[in-house]
């Protein structure tokens, strides 16, 4: 068990539809972080967020998770990012970890975001994950998802919650309020990584990847629109702590969703 994790966080621009460049990019960006137990990417890293191209979709032998991969072993960590993935005939927004002994988790995105019909190209998906890591267990979902509370929740006393995301200027307050209301409703640390800049069509994006803590403290925030490889060191023994002073999951209500 690792009583602290460290996290590096990829606040990045995304090219639109260009796996080759946000590759090579994100590669860049990496390279100059060391000391990391996990690397967390934007939503859809190597494409941007577009699911009506969803002919760009890859296979989990394809080369975006062969990228993965080979970082996660030079690294010697756990990276983790969203793409479409191509299976069975569907196309999935899939967020894939790769654990630092290769093992591979996946989640696909439960909540497609409908405003721009995301479910005409992406097909849903039903299960969370929840991964185990040197004595933790987190629970990595995808952008849209921060705005459902109940697929959220935490009733299997997981300590980290991620969210891997495109979301846009326009609805930021949203993002920062809602990152912020997780932490403190699931006793947990949430983090929210974002991406930067413009895509295809015109949406712009500034950032706000956040690190908050079970009270709902802010620990972290990257800065506005700009490019950055944040890192932060969370703690178990603090977030357990925090849990005993104040221990409002014990009085949690009783329920399974259908």
């Amino acid at each position: 068990m690792k009583k602290t994790l460290i996290l590096s966080l990829i606040q990045s621009n995304i090219f639109w539809e260009d796996v080759d460049k946000n590759l090579l990019h994100l590669e860049e960006l990496i390279s100059k972080n060391s000391n990391t137990d996990i690397i967390l990417l934007p939503e859809m890293f190597n494409t941007s967020f577009c699911p009506k191209s969803n002919h760009l979709a890859e296979t989990m032998n394809g080369k975006t998770v062969r990228w993965m991969n080979e970082i996660a072993r030079k690294k010697g960590c756990a990276i983790a990012g969203s793409l479409m993935i191509s299976e069975d005939e569907k196309v999935y927004n899939r967020l894939v970890w790769i654990s630092k002994n290769g093992a591979i988790h996946t989640y696909d995105k439960h909540h497609l975001f409908s405003l721009i019909k995301e479910e005409r190209y992406i097909s849903k998906g039903e299960e969370r994950l929840i991964v185990e890591i040197e004595g933790w267990k987190i629970c990595p979902l995808i952008c849209y998802d921060l705005r459902f509370p109940v697929f959220s929740r935490n009733d299997v006393d997981y300590d980290v919650l991620i969210y891997l995301a495109n979301w846009p200027v326009k609805r930021i307050e949203a993002w920062d309020t809602l990152l912020k209301a997780r932490s403190i409703e699931n006793q947990c640390y949430t983090i929210g990584v974002n991406r930067v800049g413009e895509d295809g069509n015109g949406i712009l994006f500034n950032g706000h990847t956040k690190v908050f803590d079970a009270f709902g403290n802010e620990l972290l925030s990257a800065t506005e629109n700009e490019i950055e490889v944040l890192q932060i060191e969370i703690s178990l023994e603090d977030l357990k702590l925090k849990r005993r002073q104040m221990n409002f999951l014990q009085d949690r209500d009783d329920f399974t969703l259908t």
